[in-house]
């Protein structure tokens, strides 16, 4: 999809993804499986490196809260409650055109250290 790690840091990380047509709906707006997928990963990198180490999302929701049209997607994530082997994650994902975002979704997931 061409999402790219743009940002990170102890317990965020920002992913970005370029929209093009092949991303949208009939509608002409940004799938919101390729929202869903970018919010899913932005929280488990957060997770991630909250934890600092290898993890997993172990569940999350997503609320849509406008269509996304523009040029790029950014999501932002942020571990909020960060224990021994799970952190509790925020997503915001924004719309962004012509240099303005708009928030087009929020997210809310878990996520688990993973041991091997």
């Amino acid at each position: 999809m061409g999402a790219q790690l743009t940002r990170s840091g102890p317990g965020n990380a920002e992913l970005s993804i370029p929209i093009v047509d092949h991303l949208k709906q009939q509608h002409g707006f940004v799938h919101g499986g390729v929202i869903s997928y970018l919010a899913d990963n932005s929280i488990t990198f957060a997770g991630g490196l909250a934890l600092g180490g290898n993890a997993l999302t172990s569940e999350f929701k997503i609320n849509y809260l406008k269509p996304a049209v523009g040029s790029l997607l950014v999501a932002r994530a942020h571990a909020k409650g960060v224990g021994k082997r799970q952190a509790v994650c925020q997503c915001e994902i924004y719309a962004v055109e012509d240099g303005e975002e708009s928030l087009c979704a929020i997210a809310q997931g878990t996520v688990v250290s993973v041991s091997q």
